[in-house]
Parts: C-alpha cells; structure tokens; sequence
C-alpha cells in the first residue's frame, strides 16, 4: 500500500503494476502521509488474468467502484491522476468545486475555468514554474461559508504539444512518462511544487476569474465580463453546482460579487503572466 497525500486529501494506493510506484514516489513521495485517516482507498488493477497478458488492460477502482472503462496498461499512470479527480468530484459537497485552475502570487488567487483545449494547463506549468504557487491545475476548491481558495498538492497535467513546449521551458522540472493514445492525446504530468512549498500554501481570496482561450498566433485580447456573464460561465464550470443547490448558487454568487471578471485570447504565456502580474495581483 501506498500513501499520497494531496494536502485536503489523503488516497491509500495498492496496484498489480509495479512500475507505477516510481511514478507516484517522484509525484507524492516527499509529502508527508500517514495512515491515522484516509479519504480514498484506490487500487489500479487487471480484471482477469487474461487481460494480464494479452493485450494487458487495467481498470481504476475507488473501494468496490470503478468509474472508468478498463484501458491500456501503458496509460496506467494517467488513470491513477484521472481516478483520483473523480473521488473528490464525485463525494466532495463541503466546498464548492469548479472545474479550473487555479494560481497565486502575493496572496491573491486567479481561477481560470476553461474547456479542454484551452490552452489552461500549459499557462499552469508555466506559471507554477515561473514564480507562481499552483493551488491546483484541474479544481478549485472554495470554501462556501469564507469564499477561500484552498491548496492541492497535485501535478499538472499536460497534453500533446504542451508537453514538448513545456519540457523546452522548463528543462529542470520532473515530468511523469508520456502516456500514449489516450482519449485526450497524448498525456504526461509536471511537478510545479515540492511539499515543502506546498505546506507554506494557505486559502486564500479569489481576486479574479480568467476564462483563457489560446488562439494560436494571435496578440492578447482581454474581454471584461459584467457578472451576469461571469456567473454564468462559472456555475457551467462548476462539479458540484446542482447537488449544493442554494448553497452553490450562493458560493457562485459571493466569488463573482469579490472579484473581477475576464475572458482572455492569447498566445504568448509570457504576455498573460505580465497581465495578471501588473492588472490584476499587483
């Protein structure tokens, strides 16, 4: 059994395939675990002996439930990453959980929702690589009752050409194996943040909600958004919206009443990292 710890969550791992614990030691071995309280038990596992051997397929379960199809044995160390988002959008209705990333410098947060292809993880890396503290790259989790931000400690997960851009940017970061194929492309993850980083993370207040949207070869455009339009936007992008109910529509309503609102076109990470850094945290 292995212990990951996220920060707000803590999963215990057991899987059939060996070659899988280097990958998550080089991930979540340097954080602290303790077997005193887990979240989630998960295990990544063959079905049958046959699927063993023969054209080898592994399926993800937390407890007695796998959400997913089985899948390539070769894309193991993406499902484990794939499964453990599932259990916390799928059982978490303490805090409101938006689909987005989420960014911090000078004690300020930026969420940036965003649909796949977005451009959203590459702007991610780079920043937590370039200064930033990533809080999460897939889910903000928010408070409802104090509308903080809190802290995960997870990768960032990177697709297709983003890993190559990124790896050339940062030469210097931990990046997992490439997993092949998979519904999304081509998959790997980066390691933004040691857990020595990690644990000088606090929640904290959401200054501004960015919907990115990469446009390849394109200057910065930035959109304001009235609240109408961001409430929108953000409760689509929300997990757990309609099983809060009041609730979530009340959380929506306080992130968007204490922040500000944009959508950005861009192809320069590099020109949207000045524009947070001087518009928006400054």
């Amino acid at each position: 059994m292995h212990l990951l710890n996220t920060g707000l969550y803590q999963f215990s791992m057991t899987s059939d395939l060996h070659h899988l614990y280097p990958i998550v030691d080089s991930l979540y071995g340097d954080a602290d675990a303790k077997d005193d309280f887990i979240d989630f038990r998960i295990k990544i596992k063959f079905d049958s002996l046959v699927r063993r051997f023969i054209r080898p397929q592994i399926s993800f379960y937390s407890d007695q439930h796998s959400p997913f199809k089985p899948l390539p044995v070769s894309q193991a160390a993406a499902v484990l990453e794939w499964g453990m988002n599932w259990c916390i959008a799928a059982n978490e209705y303490g805090k409101l959980i938006i689909h987005a990333a989420v960014l911090v410098k000078n004690g300020k947060a930026i969420i940036f929702p965003a649909l796949p292809g977005s451009g959203k993880s590459t702007l991610t890396a780079h920043l937590g690589l370039s200064g930033w503290s990533t809080y999460s790259d897939e889910m903000a989790i928010i408070d409802m009752q104090t509308g903080l931000v809190s802290p995960l400690y997870r990768p960032v997960c990177l697709k297709n050409e983003s890993i190559t851009l990124v790896k050339s940017w940062h030469p210097q970061a931990f990046f997992t194996p490439v997993c092949k194929d998979t519904q999304k492309g081509d998959v790997a993850h980066v390691k933004v943040s040691s857990w020595a980083q990690y644990q000088t993370y606090e929640p904290v207040p959401i200054e501004s909600v960015v919907f990115p949207k990469y446009v390849a070869e394109s200057e910065l455009k930035i959109f304001q958004l009235n609240q109408l339009e961001a409430f929108t936007a953000l409760s689509q992008n929300a997990f757990n919206y309609n099983v809060l109910g009041a609730e979530g529509f009340d959380s929506v309503k306080k992130v968007i009443s204490n922040s500000r609102h944009f959508e950005i076109n861009y192809s320069d990470v590099q020109e949207v990292d000045a524009f947070l850094t001087e518009d928006i945290i400054s």
